[in-house]
């Protein structure tokens, strides 16, 4: 079977006509497309019906053949899927939407947008509208096709409608999905922006200092291969190390934990890589959204919160009386604290405490402050500590540190490039055992 992705030649010989809605088939043709280079690779994928599993090879083409790629699907094979139930079924749809969605936004209870994102050359306009009036019922950002009712509707009569949005000649599929445990009742919605038809236009590489081409090898092609097989190596080490395979003895299930610790460490460093391409890159640029400060530090102590019960460490949060809510992009803030919280459970000792305070100064700025009981961060730590590859070696009761030493570099990168500012806070005291202090100060919302 041969494909040809995101071309005219798809409508003359009637072929894929928009974005190809196969999660793990649309990953390895935006990383040929973005990378320029022919893969092939190994793929499953699951139809709606059956188990599909084949060999996918891509090539990108060049302008003269009308751009987009070639998809060469060889030894298909299908498999006949174990029955699943309804729910798992509409997850795995939503999963679908999800990748295939350009629109990504996050309504209220009331379907007030809260955030949004758009990633699309003709979205520009919907991007304006947003940021300029900011909070309003979803739907008078678009236009609906065939819904005359007043908004804000019952949402099930919205998911699936189709919509237009202003600046965007294609058609969009609307899809409601909510947010909670009682759909009955959600309390907030994911809204998703499916498009009928792909948006193609000419990408020009970034360069970077040397005028060569800025390359993401490691984050989108080294990253994915190599995530799989690392995350087999920790599965089977950890069933060898609880002994689920069978009695072992005691020297061999340590060796095992050994072998899980490693390949963890070496997950970590991957991410970290691929981290640091992307906030490197000449054209990086984070989203403009509304973020909920005390929500973001809840669910990033949520996260870790295996970790910090494993050492016996409580996380407390110190939440504003008002909600402090200010611009950036959620998914950055929420990175850049699980790495703050992170750090001050390994740097802490056991059965401490790591405070997390939310706050906004005088001068329009939010601030939340990640502080830990460890053995702090000296004057000359403090001036070196966000360099890049820089391990300065606080004792951790934690274990051996076996980080990267990208963490704190990519977070300082992740909070400039939101207009904020990241830093280590010296303590007005000269006890040894003061703890650390990181404050993160972004832009208050108005």
């Amino acid at each position: 079977m041969i494909l040809v992705i995101g071309n005219a030649a798809c409508r003359e010989k009637g072929l894929l006509p928009g974005v190809l809605a196969v999660p793990e088939l649309l990953d390895l043709v935006r990383q040929s497309r973005d990378l320029g280079l022919r893969i092939a690779r190994e793929f499953s994928a699951f139809d709606g019906d059956d188990m599909i599993s084949g060999f996918a090879r891509i090539r990108p083409l060049d302008e003269d053949e009308g751009g987009g790629c070639e998809l060469l699907i060889e030894n298909w094979h299908r498999t006949p899927q174990t029955p699943i139930n309804s729910d798992e079924l509409a997850e795995r749809l939503d999963a679908i939407d999800r990748a295939a969605a350009e629109v990504a936004a996050r309504l209220d209870a009331r379907q007030h947008v809260q955030f949004l994102t758009a990633n699309g050359a003709d979205l520009e306009e919907l991007r304006r509208a947003v940021a300029a009036k900011p909070g309003k019922v979803w739907s008078e950002y678009v236009g609906l096709q065939g819904v005359s009712h007043q908004q804000p509707l019952h949402w099930r009569l919205l998911d699936g409608a189709v919509c237009s949005v202003p600046g965007s000649e294609r058609s969009w599929r609307v899809r409601l999905i909510p947010i909670g445990p009682a759909s009955s009742a959600p309390r907030g919605f994911e809204l998703l922006l499916v498009a009928d038809a792909p948006l193609i236009a000419p990408q020009e590489p970034s360069e970077d200092e040397d005028g060569l081409g800025h390359s993401r090898l490691i984050g989108s092609a080294l990253t994915p291969v190599l995530r799989q097989p690392i995350a087999r190596i920790i599965a089977n080490a950890e069933t060898i190390r609880t002994r689920l395979a069978g009695p072992l003895r005691e020297e061999y299930s340590e060796y095992a934990g050994n072998i899980t610790s490693a390949g963890q460490h070496l997950a970590g460093m991957l991410d970290d890589l691929a981290d640091l391409e992307v906030v490197e890159a000449p054209d990086f640029k984070t989203a403009r959204e509304k973020v909920d400060l005390a929500d973001a530090a809840r669910r990033a102590a949520g996260i870790l919160g295996v970790r910090a019960q494993d050492r016996e460490i409580s996380v407390v949060i110190a939440k504003p009386d008002d909600p402090i809510v200010a611009i950036g992009e959620f998914r950055r803030v929420l990175q850049i604290l699980i790495n703050l919280i992170g750090n001050a459970i390994a740097y802490s000792p056991e059965g401490s405490t790591v405070t997390v305070a939310i706050g906004s100064a005088g001068d329009g700025t939010a601030e939340v402050s990640v502080c830990d009981q460890g053995p702090g961060v000296s004057p000359e730590q403090a001036a070196r500590i966000f360099e890049k590859f820089e391990r300065l070696g606080r004792d951790s009761d934690g274990g051996n540190d076996t980080g990267s030493g990208l963490g704190l570099y990519i977070s300082r990168k992740l909070a400039l490039a939101m207009d904020g500012e990241l830093e280590v806070v010296q303590p007005d005291g000269t006890e040894d055992d003061v703890g650390a202090e990181f404050r993160l100060t972004l832009k208050l919302a108005e």
